[in-house]
């Protein structure tokens, strides 16, 4: 089934590719009526911007298809697929970029009309700067990698863009040619850096590592709202696929409750996991009966069934909620 926030996400993508086509064609006019080498760094970076756009719309095309048989656990790796690959472009083009000013560096070019060519690139800071708040908002929102890397990417090109129209600036009014070729390669380091994060988190989403803000934050959401009969928590996994988190854990309840009240607890915790962070989630609890030493860390003040004294409750973290083992004293 695609949710809302898949066909949001695809929604704020289609807008992104069309944009940033426009964007394109504005820096190149800015550089043929230039010849600037820190402005060609622009342009370059936002050739990266146009491809990537458009494997990111695919991408979320893909994520946003129904499970299958193929895909039981639906398409939203794709998203890490496409961010990988434009950490990958990001981070080709600042090296490109290093290239191309170290050689103009040697052999400069003579330049023209720059004030026209700044404030064209300055009207693409602008432009660039306000789409990727809105991408980053929403792929925070949504949990999309895809729109999250295209919302850094696109803020990122907006700082370089700012600094590269300072260096022409300064440039305008001394007359030192070698400040052009400076700022593409301070910038093009700048991008590789970029380009090398983003591909860094896309590997680590491609290969389920664990994401610790993530699991930091639904711990804390798990200790502040625990419920009596959650006596024990353990063995919790959280996977991300595009939009879609997949929660896994075995929760501890009193060994004598029946079926039905058993799933009761597992419906309250659901509603709390989806209270906090979103509607798209899958939840896979498996209920595990108390035992004897569980006592020692039940609150549960009126159990008939009582073996042991409380004595302590284990408040959970990220390293003892993980383990693959109930919880004592």
């Amino acid at each position: 089934m695609v949710t809302s926030k898949q066909q949001q996400n695809l929604r704020v993508q289609k807008w992104v590719a069309a944009l940033s086509v426009l964007i394109l064609a504005i820096k190149f006019v800015a550089y043929y009526t230039t010849h600037s080498v820190a402005i060609l760094t622009d342009a370059l970076e936002s050739i990266v911007n146009v491809t990537a756009g458009f494997i990111g719309l695919y991408s979320l095309y893909v994520a946003a298809k129904p499970r299958d048989t193929d895909h039981p656990y639906g398409h939203g790796k794709a998203e890490f697929l496409s961010a990988a690959i434009e950490g990958t472009l990001i981070s080709v083009a600042g090296a490109i970029i290093l290239y191309k000013a170290g050689e103009n560096l040697i052999h400069p070019v003579q330049l023209h009309r720059l004030d026209t060519g700044i404030w064209l690139v300055a009207a693409t800071a602008l432009a660039n700067f306000m789409i990727g708040y809105y991408c980053l908002r929403i792929g925070k929102k949504n949990n999309s990698i895809a729109l999250v890397a295209s919302g850094r990417h696109l803020q990122s090109d907006t700082y370089s863009t700012i600094g590269i129209i300072l260096g022409l600036v300064l440039l305008y009014f001394t007359g030192l040619f070698w400040i052009d070729s400076m700022v593409a390669i301070l910038f093009g380091i700048l991008i590789m850096i970029t380009g090398y994060r983003i591909l860094r988190k896309s590997i680590a989403g491609i290969m389920d590592e664990a994401d610790s803000d993530l699991l930091g934050k639904m711990v804390q959401v798990l200790n502040t709202n625990r419920q009596v009969n959650w006596i024990d928590m353990h063995n919790l996994r959280v996977i991300k696929y595009g939009a879609v988190l997949h929660l896994d854990c075995h929760l501890t309840v009193p060994w004598y409750l029946n079926v039905h009240e058993a799933h009761r607890e597992i419906d309250s915790l659901a509603a709390l996991v989806r209270r906090e962070f979103g509607e798209s989630l899958e939840l896979f609890v498996h209920c595990d009966g108390c035992l004897p030493f569980s006592c020692q860390i039940c609150k549960k003040a009126d159990c008939a069934e009582r073996k042991n004294n409380f004595e302590k409750e284990i408040a959970w973290t990220m390293d003892n909620i993980s383990t693959n083992k109930k919880h004592g004293l």
